[in-house]
This record gives structure tokens, C-alpha cells and sequence, in this order.
């Protein structure tokens, strides 16, 4: 099978890559990615040379480029998405443009190419916020009800994607995800951020009393669920993926992390609240479980503790990103061949 995965140089999209190549090392994968601010190909070092993997620069914006990719592959999956909240606070429209029209452009490729299959990698943001302390989930049939720039444009990219299935028949599947962490995540995000200040001598910064509640998903996890679905997903089906059975507030994580790394809670910095900040996410992963067989193979503490090792022992990966040098790679391992 051969495979274009949009996004492939960022956090989900690296380990998407990673564990495909492992786990189905006859597949041929190529990889699109524009390489903005997230993007890091030194995620991937350990492929790049695998004669059925194939790095493109290139903007999923660009159609012209899109359509010559896809006339040669049988599916896509779709990761490639500005997704920082606070940058979308700062600038929508990078967004919009990116999310919506970079998935439209995808769609329009896979349909004048045959009409390819898509597994679209949404969030569930853009479901909106849940009250602390409600038993209550995202599922499938949640309404959406996006609150930043961010969600919204994920949510427009959604009812592109199930447009295109109901008027033109594309074969499609979408999954929304709740919040990943793992390896390769990007500095800036919370979990990595609390890991590298901590282990750097710095305080970590919280937002607000730090009560809000996020369902954490381990992003190896995340990549078994997109490979069943792909293998046994029905096609015009949502799938809701979820990493948690219960809620853990955002404070109770940091100081998880503070444990871990042997420090105290005089680490934590208070901070003014994020505009719109969503308080509570929780997802119903029943469905995919139920229909597909998947749940995650580990519990959170288990996850946390094995990412802190992972940051612990990989330095130097994450001291490039904070750096600017991880930009670098790029530039070293590619243009000049």
C-alpha cells in the first residue's frame, strides 16, 4: 500500500510515520510537510534513509503539488494542521487557510484522482467545553460548538470532509482525538514545557488556578487507533479517541511531572488565564472500542513517567527546538544532497 501522510514532520504526525514504518514495513509512506515552527525532520532521522520512505517540502495549500502526489498513492491520512490554541489567538488566519483550505485542496486531489480514501485526524475541540464536574463525554453525536480560532477552523476542515463523502461519494473517515502527549512533543505544548523548564532549572507557567481538565491520550495509542481504523473503520464514520476513563486537572498533572523530575511545587508559576479557555474535555471512547477493539495499553501514570524518561534521555532534541537549531536539519540533510 502506499500511503501520503500530510503533516508527517510534526508531534502525531512523527510517530504516525514512526510506527507505520515499523509496523508495516512493505507499505511505501511518503511525507508532506511545509516544515513551519512544529515541523522537525529530526524526529525522523531514523527513516529517512528506508528505501519506502520519501520526504516532500511542500505546502498542502499548494494543489498543484497535492494532485501529483496523490495520483500515486491509494490513501491519505491527513494530520497537517496549524494547531497551537494560543498562536490562533494570535493570528486566525494561518489557520483558516491551513485547516480549511489546505483540506479542501487535499479533498478535491483525492477526489479528481479516483477518489482515494482519507482518514481526517481531528480534535475534539471542536466539540467545546464540558463543565467541571459533569459525568458527561464527547461521543460521536456531540454537537459541535467550537470556542477559538483553532477549533473552529478544525471544525470547518470536519464538515469539508463530510461534505465531500455525502456529495461525491469520497470514501472517508475522521477521528477526533483528545489531548495527545509522548515523545517529539513540541517544547511549548504543557506536558514538554513543564518537563524541559523543570529539568532546566525554570518554573512552570499555569494558566489561571490550573482546574481545567483535558483527556490525555498517549500518542502511541493514537496511532493504533488510525491503523484500525484504517484496516476496519467503516467508511463515513466518526471515530471519537480518548486516552482517559476519569479527570485529571491540569494542576494534578503538572505535579505528577514535578514528582517525577524530584522537584517541588514552589516550580509552578501561576499565570493569567488563556482568552476562551475551554475547562473541561473528556471523550467517550466506547465506540472504538466496541466496534474496532481498541483501548489504550497502558494507564497515565504509566505514560507520564515513560515521557519524562524520554525527555530526560533526548536532551539535546528538545535543547535544538528551544534553540532554533532544530531548523537546521532541513538544511543540512536535504539541500545539500
Amino acid at each position: 500500500m502506499k500511503i501520503l501522510v500530510t503533516g508527517g514532520a510534526g508531534f502525531i504526525g512523527s510517530n504516525f510515520v514512526l510506527y507505520w514504518m515499523q509496523n508495516h514495513p512493505e507499505d511505501h509512506l511518503t511525507n508532506l510537510d511545509k516544515l513551519t515552527y512544529a515541523g522537525n525532520l529530526e524526529n525522523l532521522a531514523s527513516v529517512q534513509n528506508n528505501p519506502n520512505y520519501t520526504f516532500v517540502k511542500g505546502d498542502i495549500c499548494d494543489a498543484t503539488l497535492v494532485n501529483e502526489l496523490v495520483k500515486d498513492i491509494d490513501v491519505i491520512v491527513h494530520f497537517a494542521a496549524e494547531s497551537h490554541v494560543d498562536r490562533s489567538i494570535m493570528d486566525p488566519s494561518a489557520f483558516v487557510k491551513t485547516n480549511v483550505l489546505g483540506t479542501q485542496v487535499i479533498l478535491d486531489a483525492a477526489r479528481n484522482n479516483g477518489n482515494k480514501r482519507i482518514h481526517h485526524v481531528s480534535t475534539d475541540e471542536v466539540f467545546g467545553s464540558l463543565g467541571l464536574g459533569e459525568q458527561t463525554a464527547f461521543n460521536e453525536q456531540t454537537p459541535y460548538n467550537p470556542h477559538s480560532p483553532y477549533s473552529a477552523s478544525k471544525a470547518g476542515s470536519d464538515h469539508l470532509v463530510r461534505a465531500y463523502h455525502d456529495t461525491y461519494g469520497l470514501p472517508i473517515t475522521i477521528s477526533n482525538c483528545s489531548n495527545n502527549y509522548g515523545p517529539y512533543m513540541f517544547p511549548e505544548k504543557l506536558f514538554p514545557l513543564a518537563i524541559t523548564n523543570l529539568i532546566e532549572g525554570k518554573k512552570v507557567p499555569v494558566y489561571g488556578d490550573g482546574m481545567q481538565v483535558r483527556d490525555w491520550l498517549y500518542v502511541e495509542d493514537h496511532c493504533r487507533a488510525i491503523d484500525l481504523i484504517l484496516q476496519k473503520g467503516k467508511i463515513g464514520d466518526t471515530y471519537c479517541i480518548g486516552g482517559l476513563t476519569e479527570d485529571i486537572p491540569n494542576i494534578v498533572a503538572i505535579k505528577k511531572i514535578i514528582a517525577l523530575l524530584g522537584k517541588d511545587e514552589t516550580s509552578i508559576e501561576y499565570v493569567k488565564d488563556r482568552p476562551g479557555h475551554d475547562v473541561r474535555y473528556a471523550v467517550d471512547w466506547s465506540k472504538i472500542h466496541n466496534e474496532l477493539g481498541w483501548a489504550p495499553q497502558y494507564d497515565f501514570d504509566t505514560y507520564l513517567e515513560r515521557m519524562v524518561k524520554w525527555y530526560q534521555e533526548h536532551e539535546q532534541w528538545w535543547k535544538d527546538i528551544k534553540s532554533g537549531e532544530y531548523q537546521k536539519f532541513y538544511k543540512k540533510q536535504y539541500q545539500q544532497r
